[in-house]
């Protein structure tokens, strides 16, 4: 979201901002904001000439009556009741145009970093680096599913008993593996310096709006129903959400945090529910890290986020790249965005596995997250989120890239304590 301030002072740069994000569609709203902004602010000068107006007579009639002056007297109480419906009725125009103002400005986009390349969708990321080499292994690599049932570790015929396509049970060495890297991924994360958290699953909806845009809470986010209460998407959700509201001193910056959570997803788009497979799923969980800092250390923050899932994954001896977001698809809050992409040995390309954003004050202008400095004014916080690891999506590119001849799959040494000492998982017969 923002500053009217600075929408006022550069329409054309919003404008030109809206373009590059192919959402011309949004391009009047500049305009009428601007011309509602300028209603709203002359309706409150208005309103201050009244209150003081009013003032002054109300003062005036007690004065009046002492002095016998009772025809006077009833003059300004006449206009005294004049000015309080005026007063009335301009702060419903004030309640009706900030809400206005509210709306549109809730969907006009962040301005983006000028180094993100313009595109129109995903279909034109731009490639930044290649982390380990990409190995085609001379043997057949099966589909994760096939892998994962080979291992007696899924069962995905149960789930769809249960709760229908897009679940899954995982079992045995499998789910123990999946548990592994989530230990790990928080251990990994505590030895970076962030503190550690498990947050509610579950948040109110003015959280919500304050974390995402409308597009994305509509096809991500479940609703309980009869309550103010959503499943959370992702831990970012309610870790940000958590300073709702707060003034921050400067030595309480950075929080660096990383925590754990399911996450709930209705994934409602064109991609749709995997029938057979754990790739797009309603349910799974998640380790994430979040930073809430200083504006100009943002992009410093940004760097070392991302560089922490690469090294994350290639001490599991995954290859993975990262890819530079486009305009076209970043959404309306981001700033800029990387994403994470793992190597697939079966389909022979990167798919991706975690997604870095710097937000700016977006989120913080929403949820109203300051920071206290007395010599120079208050303003807002920057805040920052990253995927270290979400399995079971990350457990595909786990199974593929150590899928043996045999059937075996190897355990990198990283996750040998959290296995028990295991080091290989054999197919059960």
């Amino acid at each position: 979201m923002l500053d009217i301030k600075f929408v006022r002072a550069n329409p054309e740069a919003v404008k030109e901002n809206i373009k590059k994000k192919f959402q011309d569609e949004k391009l009047p709203m500049v305009d009428e904001v601007i011309a509602m902004d300028e209603e709203l602010r002359a309706a409150k000068t208005r309103g201050d000439e009244l209150r003081a107006n009013r003032n002054s007579v109300s003062k005036q009639i007690g004065q009046l009556m002492k002095a016998g002056k009772k025809d006077e007297a009833e003059e300004a109480k006449k206009k005294v009741t004049e000015m309080a419906d005026e007063l009335e009725a301009l702060e419903k125009k004030e309640e009706e145009l900030a809400a206005e103002i509210n709306q549109r400005m809730m969907v006009i986009p962040q301005m983006i970093d000028p180094s993100v390349p313009i595109g129109k969708d995903d279909s034109e990321n731009v490639e930044i680096e290649k982390f380990g080499e990409p190995v085609v292994p001379e043997w057949e690599i099966p589909y994760h599913i096939d892998i994962m049932e080979s291992l007696a570790g899924v069962d995905l015929d149960s789930a769809r008993r249960t709760s229908g396509n897009g679940f899954y049970y995982l079992k045995g060495d499998v789910a123990r593996l999946h548990s592994s890297i989530l230990s790990y991924a928080r251990d990994f994360m505590l030895n970076k310096g962030f503190e550690y958290f498990i947050p509610p699953f579950m948040i109110h909806g003015d959280v919500v709006k304050g974390v995402m845009s409308f597009k994305e809470m509509e096809n991500m986010m479940y609703k309980i129903e009869g309550e103010d209460l959503y499943l959370i998407g992702t831990s970012e959700h309610s870790m940000v959400g958590r300073f709702i509201g707060q003034m921050l001193d400067k030595d309480q910056l950075p929080q660096a945090l990383t925590s754990y959570s399911p996450c709930f997803r209705k994934e409602v788009g064109a991609h749709g529910i995997e029938e057979r497979g754990v790739y797009r799923i309603h349910q799974f969980e998640k380790q994430e890290m979040v930073v809430i800092c200083e504006p100009e250390d943002s992009p410093m923050w940004f760097d070392k986020l991302w560089n922490n899932t690469v090294e994350f994954f290639r001490s599991m001896d995954i290859p993975v790249r990262t890819l530079e977001c486009c305009s076209g698809d970043l959404a309306d809050l981001k700033v800029k965005s990387l994403d994470v992409e793992a190597w697939s040995p079966r389909q022979q390309k990167y798919f991706e596995v975690g997604s870095c954003s710097n937000l700016g004050d977006a989120q913080a202008r929403r949820l109203g997250i300051r920071v206290r400095d007395k010599e120079n004014g208050n303003y807002f916080a920057h805040t920052l989120n990253n995927t270290v690891v979400a399995p079971p999506r990350m457990l595909i590119a786990f199974l593929e890239n150590h899928y043996q001849p045999d059937g075996t799959v190897t355990i990198p040494e990283v996750l040998w304590p959290y296995m028990g000492g295991q080091k290989v998982l054999t197919p059960k017969k």
